[in-house]
């Protein structure tokens, strides 16, 4: 069987091929800590669970669901919004949940790009944008950040890059990704940043599309690109329970946005699949509901265990900046080698998986990104190998 032509050039993802490298390595006995990928290793409230626990004795929730999701999820993502973000949704038409944000990337490509459209993706970022235009028939186009630039768009390129595509004749620039707190690199939005997208999407008539889970995490002011006065004209935002409600393997998200965009997604969306199990659905309305106290004891959590990822960071000789919100912290290497090579220097010498940077794109070569997704205990344990691989 030859397979489609969609899939040139995309292979699989880094972490799903790692994954099973490493569990050679450990079936060898190597025993490898994985500082790799951000999966919450903590569980969700346990009011949370006990929702969950609940709901799913019931006799009548095992059926087909709303495409659009329970009215109870929407609602309650709507009162998260406005409680912790200013923002004003209406449940009922600018909110549609998902089987986790990752694939509402796919389902955004889908709707708008034609072959040939092209979709703006930051250099370092997420590396299932680039797959998502891609396997959507569009062009990803690479916008680079620098720490330089505090790993923000240079608006000035950027206009030039759209002017440029769009003359082309083959088609234009209809999608912009961008993710805030930035992943990989941890950077924090300033109200100028979001306003300047928000303007800049109204210009050239680009969607801007805001992928937002880590707001919570290690960030004392979570914000919205959604916030911004005029936003939902360009603007829609993806969610996810994953990170700030420890749901990772839940696969719960959202999408937010003016009710024509969600008309539109819902077309694609609703011909992939038929919703999402109803107890899931309540119990992640209970997450949402969960006060700040929450957030606090996670964040406590996270930031223990960033101070022990700093020794280890310091120790390996990197550069780094110690105000990075998110589950991760993004270290520039020295030394001359790639973030490949001390990545592969450290897991074969000591056990201890780090990501290299260079899996974010190009603009990352020379950078690693650690997870704070392990236990105190397993961090020291880390730090106590590559000391004895420096000796």
């Amino acid at each position: 069987m030859i397979t489609a032509k969609r899939l040139e050039g995309i292979g699989e993802y880094y972490f799903s091929q790692k994954l099973r490298e490493i569990d050679e390595l450990n079936k060898q006995g190597k025993n490898v800590i994985n500082l790799g990928i951000g999966s919450p290793d903590l569980p969700p409230h346990p009011d949370v669970i006990k929702v969950l626990q609940e709901e799913s004795a019931k006799p009548n929730v095992h059926g087909y669901q709303s495409y659009k999701g329970s009215p109870v999820l929407r609602q309650a993502v709507a009162a998260w919004y406005k409680q912790y973000y200013g923002v004003e949704l209406n449940a009922d038409t600018e909110i549609l949940p998902l089987i986790g944000s990752k694939e509402g990337i796919m389902h955004i490509c889908m709707t708008y790009l034609n072959d040939g459209d092209g979709a703006l993706v930051p250099n370092p970022g997420y590396p299932t944008y680039r797959s998502a235009v891609k396997l959507a028939g569009g062009v990803s186009v690479d916008y680079e950040l620098t720490a330089e630039g505090h790993w923000m768009p240079d608006f000035t390129k950027l206009e030039k890059v759209v002017d440029s595509f769009n003359d082309g004749g083959a088609g234009r620039i209809k999608l912009m990704w961008v993710n805030y707190p930035q992943m990989p690199t941890g950077q924090l939005p300033t109200p100028e940043l979001f306003e300047r997208l928000v303007a800049f999407g109204k210009k050239y008539g680009i969607l801007i599309c805001h992928d937002n889970p880590y707001s919570f995490i290690l960030n004392e002011s979570p914000k919205s690109l959604l916030a911004v006065p005029g936003a939902k004209d360009v603007v829609v935002e993806l969610n996810s329970l994953s990170k700030s409600q420890n749901m990772a393997g839940w696969r719960i998200g959202t999408l937010c946005g003016a009710k024509p965009r969600i008309d539109e997604v819902m077309r694609f969306k609703s011909n992939m699949d038929s919703g999402m199990f109803l107890p899931m659905q309540l119990a992640a309305a209970k997450a949402l509901s969960l006060g700040k106290d929450w957030y606090e004891s996670v964040n406590k959590t996270y930031r223990e265990r960033r101070e022990k990822v700093f020794e280890l960071l310091e120790l390996v000789g990197t550069e780094f900046e110690r105000g990075q919100a998110g589950l991760f912290v993004w270290a520039k290497v020295k030394g001359g080698k790639t973030g490949f090579q001390v990545s592969d220097d450290i897991l074969y010498g000591t056990g201890v998986f780090i990501t290299p940077g260079g899996i974010f794109g190009s603009a990352g070569d020379n950078y690693i990104r650690v997870s704070l997704c392990s236990t105190v205990g397993k961090l020291q344990e880390s730090i106590d190998r590559i000391k004895k691989l420096n000796k």
